[in-house]
């Protein structure tokens, strides 16, 4: 058995995607899914801010897509929002500061329903957070994952808007965030009936070195079956 490391790439069926927004822009996207088996849940992944270096290969999403299908069987969908660009491309548009980018949302479930992918989640990470409570709560969607949300551009009203829908709400914390920490954050999402606080005692907003931590803890919602993930690989598979 080999460690899975921070650039350790597991077996999936992984592929370029382009999303299609209501406005006309092509989002740049990839997909990646299970190589031996249908996937369980699908992760819709919505990235950090953009204007600071946010993307669709910021690092917590780039290991899901390189772990998640093998381990958990999810399939990983990741997307540049638009204006954002990584190494697979540049999304087309400009960034909408968390208005336009509803569209970017909307695009992405539009293209899970019409490839019949399972059991969509949100999973947003910072801004990503903020358009999901703003934008996610689809009849489709059934729940959702914060990572450090910042409650920002999303407040109060979101969160009522959200608690309607009766969709679990996982907010993970870092205890050190510069936005939200883990005591305030259960008292603004307590709002919610659905939402469970996860406190990441030692962690910081961008939660290097706590990547299994927050796998761990995303798996444990969408594939709780696969919850805790194995942190070993049968070598040469």
């Amino acid at each position: 058995m080999a460690d899975i490391r921070a650039n350790t790439v597991l077996p999936a069926d992984r592929r370029p995607i382009t999303l299609q927004t209501g406005d006309g822009l092509a989002l740049i996207g990839e997909l990646a899914v299970p190589a031996d088996r249908p996937p369980v849940a699908t992760m819709v992944c919505l990235h950090p801010l953009p204007t600071q270096g946010g993307m669709m290969d910021s690092h917590l999403f780039r290991k899901a897509a390189y772990r998640l299908p093998a381990l958990a069987g999810l399939a990983v969908l990741r997307f540049n929002t638009r204006g954002t660009a990584s190494e697979a491309g540049r999304s087309e548009g400009e960034f909408g500061d968390g208005i336009a980018e509803r569209l970017d949302v909307s695009a992405a479930l539009d293209y899970v329903e019409f490839h019949d992918l399972p059991s969509p989640w949100l999973v947003g990470w910072s801004f990503g957070t903020e358009l999901v409570l703003r934008y996610g709560a689809d009849p489709a969607v059934v729940g959702a994952v914060l990572i450090s949300p910042p409650l920002h551009r999303a407040g109060d009203a979101d969160l009522d808007r959200w608690a309607t829908t009766g969709k679990p709400l996982k907010a993970i914390v870092p205890e050190f965030d510069d936005y939200l920490r883990p005591d305030e954050a259960r008292r603004r999402f307590a709002r919610v009936p659905k939402a469970e606080v996860v406190a990441v005692p030692g962690a910081k907003h961008l939660l290097v070195g706590y990547t299994e931590t927050t796998l761990d803890e995303v798996v444990k919602s969408l594939a709780p079956d696969a919850y805790p993930l194995p942190r070993t690989w049968p070598e040469g598979s």
